[in-house]
């Protein structure tokens, strides 16, 4: 099967993939764009089992403070390098943990992977 660039493109927005690995997985895949996404979601947690013992030594620490003054949320968010730390995605993402927990009751870790930020999506799935 031929792999449209239009294919391509909309799996890059998908999944926010680059070009050449949306192709790649477009072609393993034989144009299914629903399989080529499982496909890389599965490629994905590969990845990412293989860099869970990789070290976290850069990041940001963010803090907001509630409109009435009583209440505040300290975030330390890490990450590899300060490339991704200096990221508008990164920055939002921090910002995000921080004003979802002014109006949350997390109280471990578990729970806040769970919390739902703003866009609906749970800290786990934004990460």
């Amino acid at each position: 099967m031929s792999i449209s660039a239009g294919m391509v493109k909309e799996l890059r927005e998908r999944t926010g993939s680059g070009m050449m690995e949306c192709k790649k997985a477009l072609v393993e895949a034989n144009g299914d764009l629903e399989l080529a996404i499982e496909n890389m979601r599965k490629a994905g947690l590969a990845k990412a089992d293989k860099k869970s013992g990789r070290i976290a030594a850069e990041g940001l620490i963010g803090a907001k403070i509630a409109n009435d003054g009583k209440t505040a949320a300290i975030v330390d968010l890490n990450c590899e390098t300060d490339f991704v730390a200096k990221g508008e995605d990164f920055i939002g993402f921090l910002n995000s943990i921080a004003t979802a927990l002014l109006t949350s009751d997390v109280e471990t870790p578990e729970q806040l992977q769970d919390m739902k930020l703003e866009s609906g999506k749970t800290v786990d799935e934004v990460r």
